[in-house]
């Protein structure tokens, strides 16, 4: 599997993103957000027994930006000797998406004391790691930072003429290719409609 990256946001393969994320009541700031969820990264590794490594944070902040129109956060991590994916949009705000995160590791940390092993192994059967989508841009074969949304649903239909099953195409060419146009429209602030 290749590596997922930090920024921008590398979306998991398979997990659907939410269509109108919400405000939260989480009342935190992105910097003590990151920090408990590292700190909660690391008891969980502790208290399982099994080290967590290759940690990925991926997002759409940059220097920049702290407030991307994408607030979606997806954190890669090997655990059991697998990679494994937390993936949460579910709100407005990076910060609380990352919260949001956090509340999922410490939930399967309590998983631990009273359940045991196996049972935030049979949990995390539904992290596992799929892949990120391929770059968007080479599968659609856009380049540059002034890409538009017609642009890249006009490239989609174009190309979703040949990708489609019933053009000789296959199920799979049409995912990739949704996948890449899903990623595009994320990209430069257009949620899929």
């Amino acid at each position: 599997m290749n590596a997922p990256s930090a920024y921008p946001l590398a979306w998991p393969g398979g997990y659907p993103r939410t269509e109108r994320p919400q405000s939260s009541k989480f009342n935190v700031t992105l910097h003590k957000a990151m920090t408990d969820l590292e700190g909660a990264l690391r008891l969980f590794g502790s208290d399982t027994g099994k080290k967590v490594s290759d940690v990925i944070i991926s997002s759409n902040v940059t220097l920049g930006q702290s407030r991307p129109p994408d607030p979606g956060v997806a954190v890669y991590f090997t655990w059991d000797d697998e990679q494994r994916c937390i993936a949460v949009d579910r709100y407005t705000k990076v910060e609380d998406n990352v919260r949001a995160i956090y509340y999922v590791l410490e939930a399967r940390r309590t998983e631990m004391r009273h359940g045991g092993l196996t049972i935030v192994r049979a949990a995390f059967k539904g992290f596992t790691a799929l892949p990120a989508p391929e770059d968007w841009q080479s599968v659609l074969g856009l380049t540059g930072q002034s890409v538009t949304p017609d642009e890249i649903k006009r490239v989609y239909r174009q190309l979703a003429k040949s990708a489609h099953p019933d053009s000789g195409g296959s199920e799979a060419a049409m995912a990739r290719l949704t996948a890449a146009r899903d990623a595009a429209l994320n990209a430069v602030g257009q949620y899929h409609e």
